[in-house]
């Protein structure tokens, strides 16, 4: 919970209003988008935004990080990037006759890496230690990251000249990944207008401690075990199609997803409840995270590649083939919500 300036309690969802307020001041659209950053940032994830050039990603990440008031820094990948301009390096000290460690740009609350697979595979695995670790070593000394620590990356997925493709184990360290599409013709006019016009400053309405109660306040948010096992059903499919009747389909996928991605789910359906005003997760929520959490993490075979079939046809068949189940609501005595589950059919 946060608290007003007259020292009473305010609800989670009503600070979470405050920061998208002043997102939407300057980004126009998005909804998706930015109620996925929102998820990953309760939910203590990372965050891939792919999509083509002038949708507002940088300018979505960087707008969201100033309404949030915590340390921001965008890390520009290149291919002539090292990976001691992402994490830091020791430097030698003539003066005092020792090495000194300079801290790199990494050391932030939420960090920008913006168009990630332009830098290779060796300058991306310096993330991996700090994305799943939240810490980095240097030399023989290990670093701890700020509270909260979030990694943000975007990517351009039109161009193939002079980019990389992000390392699998890379790719498992986001949590989410969002697919952002052009605007449509009248939200297209208010973006001119806007940036005509000039645009407005945003405020600061939270800072670093009230993210760290709210990212507590989403881990106490109720999952009902029926979700659990929808989550881990669903994860399962991807490593067997044949199980949920999607025989036809099984060419196409060479690898499914770890366990991760039915944590994951879960992990970003809690968030997502906070997110929509809830302290109980739905069927719903857990259905409508799963693409966002799948989608990079399925390995198609060169089949797939050859027949057009992307990870969006291969989810949406699996979230069709298993029943999403039914969670009847009750009141508990205290006044809150838990959930009784009533079991959907079984797929025959």
């Amino acid at each position: 919970m946060s608290v007003r300036r007259d020292g009473s309690s305010e609800a989670p969802e009503a600070s979470l209003e405050e920061v998208l307020y002043q997102v939407k001041r300057v980004i126009v659209g998005q909804d998706v988008l930015l109620e996925r950053m929102v998820v990953a940032l309760l939910a203590r994830g990372h965050l891939l935004v792919e999509g083509v050039p002038g949708l507002a990603k940088t300018l979505a990440v960087k707008t969201m990080a100033d309404a949030l008031g915590v340390e921001f820094q965008r890390i520009q990948f290149t291919p002539d990037l090292v990976p001691a301009d992402i994490v830091g390096t020791r430097i030698y000290n003539q003066k005092l006759g020792e090495f000194q460690v300079s801290l790199g740009p990494i050391f932030a609350n939420l960090v920008l890496a913006d168009e990630i697979n332009r830098a290779p595979a060796k300058v991306q695995s310096a993330l991996l230690e700090a994305m799943q670790e939240r810490q980095v070593t240097i030399g023989r000394e290990t670093h701890p990251l700020p509270v909260p620590f979030l990694v943000m990356a975007t990517q351009n997925p039109i161009e193939s000249d002079g980019t990389y493709p992000l390392p699998e184990a890379q790719v498992d360290r986001f949590m989410l990944k969002v697919l952002v599409d052009y605007p449509t013709g009248t939200e297209e006019f208010v973006i001119v207008e806007r940036m005509v016009g000039g645009l407005e400053a945003v405020q600061s309405v939270m800072g670093g401690e009230q993210l760290s109660a709210l990212q507590r306040a989403t881990q106490a948010v109720f999952v009902d075990p029926a979700l659990i096992e929808y989550a881990v059903r669903v994860s399962s499919a991807t490593r067997d199609l044949p199980a949920v009747g999607l025989g036809d389909m099984a060419r196409y996928v060479t690898y499914g997803v770890s366990p991760r991605a039915s944590i994951y789910m879960v992990l970003a359906a809690q968030a997502l409840a906070l997110v929509r005003g809830r302290e109980y997760a739905l069927p719903e929520d857990v259905h409508a995270i799963a693409p966002d959490v799948l989608r990079h993490r399925l390995v198609l075979s060169y089949e797939a590649l050859g027949d057009n079939v992307t990870s969006e046809d291969v989810l949406g068949a699996i979230l069709r083939a298993i029943p999403v189940p039914e969670v009847v609501l009750r009141e508990r005595s205290t006044g809150s919500t838990a959930g009784d589950r009533k079991w959907a059919p079984p797929p025959r």
